[in-house]
This record gives structure tokens, C-alpha cells and sequence, in this order.
């Protein structure tokens, strides 16, 4: 039996938001610990004096709910369950409601409720929705496990190097913890939440009929991570090989992909010029053990894979992540928030001093005073170059 993964982040973000007069929208891919977190906030609230009647959750992917997809059945089932003091309304997969929007936005405006909707496609805030729902709600993007959640889980075992291994390998959706390690277990699960999110998530609501093709482009994908990615070099390369598409597809799959959640984008950022530039994009994939699933374990890029997680944790960490430029020289990611920026720079090793003086060079070039943090895989103490930190990046993860 697997233990619940108290996913602290995310609840202390609901707590926080209890009662105030917007609607919780928690987005994210399949699988990713969306409908166990609301499950978990309403222990919460029952915990801290909230009666049961108060509550009423409903997962659409339940197929009791079946009839509750019309907007009509749903509205009635809910207004017929509301209280004249607070009720709490949780909408778990609210994306196979039909018009949806409309049902949320009039149980919003009435007096208290308090909304907790999740979505596994980014078309739940699309413009359309979201000029509908404007100011009115508060998206939590939700990824599978951190590596400091996965450490905290395996608080026995004390080799991190082994630990990491096991979570590049085996990936970061909650539920693989239930197979204990076992690889043959973990694929045919990630396989289904693959096929799972292809099929429903991007083939379905994308209307595309050509698997083979899509699944080419996701290849690709995962095979280029910390690679810039453009279209047009997705489109040659899909060609060349005998499987012919032009770039308006490719941009109308790779749409697809990033609405899924499956992979995120990262634009670059003129760090002098302090602008966003609209070409060389690159492309992070959810979780590393979807990647090992699709490509296997051999000629595994141990760079890029860390630089993808390290992506991912500063997503996880309330960042806005951008490639950096900085003249003709690149730094792996500028990390923006409300106290300013931060770069970080990363690589598998930087023993040798050739390495070391490369990766430290699109920092050393950057003359304001942010943080500048070189990540690595070594198993060194901390040091720091004019102002630059080096640290190990499996103790940063965990916060150390």
C-alpha cells in the first residue's frame, strides 16, 4: 500500500487561499497527484471543523458523474447541495464538463462557495475561458514529485546518487512509488498514462489522426532536451526520414504537447538587452521516467537530464524560467521572480578546468548583482568564482 505523499506545497497554497473569493483552478498533467491533493485539502477541512455536508466534491472521470458533463445536470446537482453558509465545491477533471465555464462562473457569484476546479489540458484557461473567469481565479500548475519529495519518501536510504539515479530512471508520478522499484511494473504504468494522455489529452481534442507522426515528434522532443528546438528542424527532420510534414503541423502538435502538460517551453532572454527573443526555444519534458519509458536507458544524456530537472524544480519553486543570452554566449536559465532575477548554470561535471572556465564564461559576463549558481552532478564541497556559487545539484534539490 502506497503511503500518502503529503504534496506540502501545493496544500499549504489551497490553505492559503481558503475562503478568499477567487476560484482555485489546480492544472496539470494526468497522473500528477491533482485529485489526491484535493482529496488531502478536504481532510483539512474536515479536520479544522468544516462539516461533510458542506463539501461536495464530484471527479468527472468517475463515470457515476456521467450525466453530471451536462452543465445543466451539474448546476442543478450543486445548487440543490449549497448551504447558507460555506460550501466547498471541489470539480476534479472539470475539462469533460461541456461549457463549463459558465456552470463555475454563476456558482462563483453566489454567496458562499468556495471553488476548487482541476483540469489535464491547458484549453481549461484558454483565452476564451479565461476572459470569461477574468480575475476571478488563481491557477496552481501542479508537476509530478520533486526530487526532495521523492528523498522525504525514501528517508532511509542515504545515498543520494543512488536515489537520483532511481528518479531519473523511474520517474516522478506518485503512484510508481507503489511498485517498488520494479522497472517492468513502472513501464507498462507509464506506458498507460502515455498512451493515456496521446490518445485523450492530445490526438482527441487536437483532432489529429496520425499517431505515428505524433509520436515521431515526441521522440524528438525528448530526445532534445536543453537542445533549441524550432519547427522548421522538427518538419526536415520528420522528412528526411521518410515521414513528410510540414511546419504548420509540427507547430499545431507542438501546441498539442505543451497544452497536455507533457513538455513546457522555455523562451530565451536577451539578458543585456533584458527582452525576450522569439527564436531557439527549447523544450523540458514532465518526467524523466516518461523519457526512459519512450527511449530507454542507453546513451542517456546525464547532462541534459539534469539540466531538465533543474528546469522543472525551479518551475516547482515559483519561477518564470527562461534560456539566457548573453552576447554570443548562452546561460542555461534565468529565473525570474518578484524579488528579481537569478541565473543558474548546469553541468554533469566541471573537473576539468577547461569545463569549469566554459560554463563559468555567460555568467562572468553578466554585471548586475542577482545570484549566480553553477549546478553540478560532482560530489564536492561548495566554492564560489567572483560571486559565483558552485554547488551540488542533488543537495540543492533537497534544499541543503
Amino acid at each position: 500500500m502506497l503511503k500518502i505523499i503529503e504534496r506540502t506545497n501545493y496544500l499549504d497554497k489551497l490553505k492559503a487561499l481558503q475562503n478568499k473569493s477567487v476560484i482555485k483552478v489546480v492544472t496539470g498533467v494526468r497522473r500528477c497527484g491533482k485529485s489526491v491533493l484535493l482529496e488531502s485539502f478536504q481532510k483539512y477541512l474536515i479536520s479544522n471543523g468544516i462539516k461533510r455536508n458542506n463539501i461536495i466534491s464530484i471527479n468527472f472521470e468517475d463515470y457515476e458523474y456521467k450525466d453530471l458533463r451536462e452543465p445543466d445536470n451539474l448546476y442543478k446537482y450543486i445548487k440543490q447541495r449549497l448551504k447558507k453558509d460555506m460550501t466547498y465545491i471541489f470539480l476534479d477533471e472539470i475539462q469533460l464538463v461541456k461549457d463549463f465555464p459558465v456552470v463555475v462562473d454563476s456558482l462563483f457569484i453566489k454567496k458562499n462557495t468556495d471553488i476548487y476546479i482541476t483540469g489535464s489540458n491547458a484549453n481549461l484557461l484558454s483565452s476564451e475561458i479565461a476572459t470569461l473567469l477574468s480575475g476571478r481565479y488563481i491557477d496552481i500548475s501542479m508537476l509530478p514529485l520533486s526530487f526532495k519529495e521523492f528523498y522525504d519518501y525514501h528517508k532511509k536510504e542515504q545515498n543520494l546518487q543512488k536515489l537520483y539515479n532511481e528518479y531519473i530512471t523511474n520517474g516522478s508520478f506518485p503512484y510508481t512509488l507503489a511498485f517498488n522499484g520494479s522497472k517492468v511494473e513502472i513501464k507498462d504504468y507509464l506506458e498507460g498514462i502515455f498512451n493515456t494522455i496521446v490518445v485523450k489529452d492530445i490526438a482527441q481534442r487536437a483532432n489529429i489522426s496520425d499517431f505515428m507522426i505524433l509520436e515521431s515528434i515526441i521522440r524528438f522532443i525528448f530526445d532534445n532536451i536543453g537542445n533549441p528546438v524550432f519547427p522548421k528542424r522538427i518538419a526536415d527532420t520528420m522528412t528526411s526520414s521518410g515521414r513528410k510534414i510540414d511546419q504548420k503541423t509540427v507547430e499545431k502538435y507542438l501546441k498539442a504537447l505543451l497544452d497536455s502538460f507533457i513538455i513546457y517551453k522555455a523562451d530565451r532572454f536577451d539578458v543585456k538587452g533584458m527582452q525576450l527573443l522569439k527564436t531557439l526555444n527549447k523544450y523540458y519534458v514532465v518526467d524523466m521516467g516518461l523519457r526512459t519509458m519512450l527511449l530507454g536507458e542507453k546513451g542517456i544524456d546525464v547532462g541534459h537530464i539534469l539540466e531538465n530537472i533543474i528546469y522543472l524544480e525551479l518551475k516547482r519553486r515559483g519561477f518564470k524560467v527562461y534560456i539566457g543570452k548573453v552576447g554570443n554566449l548562452e546561460v542555461d536559465f534565468v529565473a525570474e521572480s518578484s524579488e528579481g532575477l537569478s541565473y543558474y548554470q548546469v553541468a554533469s561535471t566541471v573537473r576539468d578546468n577547461s569545463v569549469l572556465n566554459r560554463e563559468l564564461a555567460p555568467m562572468q559576463m553578466i554585471r548586475d548583482h542577482y545570484p549566480k549558481t553553477l549546478l553540478t552532478l560532482d560530489d564536492d564541497p561548495p566554492s564560489e568564482y567572483n560571486g559565483i556559487r558552485k554547488r551540488n545539484a542533488i543537495e540543492w534539490l533537497i534544499g541543503k
